[in-house]
């Protein structure tokens, strides 16, 4: 019987000692859990160190370390071994996302972090102006967006491509509509295109009634509007520019538009149209060719389009620039009055030596 006692004295003081242990070990555990969140929350009140707002582009395909170091680089993180920590807990370091992200200084790195982990980028404001051909814009795209302006430009000279839109090389053109729009910065050029092509449908969706009143289709309303918008940069006057040229191709003559010669020349600095452009052999050659020109010979302003679509009726058949180079135009019906006109602008160009 003593003996029995003995052991449980033992056994009595091993389970107290166990209990200690046990309690000693889940003290460490909660203290180091309280770090833990008082280290993520810490971490999460953090502020970025960058006191402007910064513009933060992460090419696809980019590592976690490229991401660190852009983020480095534009003082945006302090601390490059608390970001590491939060990136672990994010499983960030597997996720990244390309994009264009615009961090505020008011921002904290768990927000940063988020909005990097879920790819929540900022568009890129991307505006479509007056360009004269494909190159000029594809250029600029190349440089606002992430795909490179050459391939784009080799898609919209691929006849395939431009025909699953409905156009031709030569009038895909006519599918850009001049606005500013909203897009993110590593859009696809396929995408893109879907893109401009939805615009384009918008666009058009309320003013296809005019075009098959006036039997034209939306490109040719584009290429006499592109014709217009270089003609005068004054709108009260399209309208009455878009009537001459609407009764010309209505009576079947030469448009003989002096834009055209320009961009069939490839100079569109020409002060003065001489006869050796005028024998120019170039589809887009007005005065050799009747009717349009194979496509737009810029991408013309909302304003254009409408003037030819208001369909203004008028007896004009001539105009041109007036002699006191005011931007406006003499218009003429007959061909006396406007070679008076234009004698009278010619003489003007000679006394102030512009030839």
């Amino acid at each position: 019987m003593t003996k029995k006692r003995v052991k449980t004295k033992k056994n009595n003081k091993k389970k107290k000692s166990g209990k200690k242990l046990n309690t000693i070990v889940a003290v460490i555990a909660i203290l180091i859990l309280a770090g833990i969140v008082a280290s993520l929350l810490f971490m999460k009140g953090q502020k970025l160190s960058n006191r402007e707002t910064v513009t933060l582009y992460i090419p696809s395909g980019s590592t976690y370390e490229a991401v660190v170091d852009s983020l480095t680089v534009n003082n945006c993180i302090g601390s490059q071994t608390l970001f590491n920590i939060m990136a672990r807990l994010r499983h960030y370091k597997d996720n990244v996302k390309g994009g264009c992200y615009i961090l505020k200084p008011e921002m904290n790195l768990w927000n940063t972090l988020t909005k990097l982990y879920y790819g929540n980028q900022d568009p890129i404001h991307v505006t479509i102006g007056k360009y004269r051909t494909k190159k000029q814009m594809c250029d600029y795209l190349g440089k606002r967006l992430e795909f490179n302006g050459d391939t784009l430009l080799a898609l919209l000279e691929d006849d395939s491509v431009c025909a699953s839109y409905g156009y031709t090389p030569k009038t895909i053109i006519a599918m850009f509509a001049r606005n500013t729009y909203d897009i993110y910065w590593n859009t696809s050029t396929g995408k893109f295109l879907d893109r401009m092509h939805r615009e384009s449908e918008k666009f058009w969706d309320k003013r296809l009634s005019k075009c098959k009143a006036m039997k034209l289709t939306p490109v040719e309303v584009t290429t006499l509007a592109s014709i217009v918008d270089e003609e005068t940069n004054k709108d009260d006057e399209k309208e009455l520019i878009a009537s001459v040229y609407l009764n010309r191709l209505r009576k079947n003559m030469l448009l003989q538009a002096d834009p055209t010669l320009k961009y069939a020349v490839g100079d569109f600095t020409l002060k003065r149209i001489l006869n050796k452009h005028m024998e120019t052999e170039s589809p887009y050659n007005t005065y050799k060719y009747r009717g349009l020109p194979p496509g737009p010979i810029c991408i013309p302003g909302t304003s254009s389009i409408d003037a030819v679509l208001a369909d203004r009726q008028s007896d004009y058949l001539y105009f041109c620039a007036k002699a006191d180079f005011s931007g406006r135009h003499a218009f003429a019906t007959n061909l006396a009055q406007h070679n008076a006109n234009a004698q009278a602008f010619h003489d003007a160009l000679n006394r102030r030596k512009i030839y």
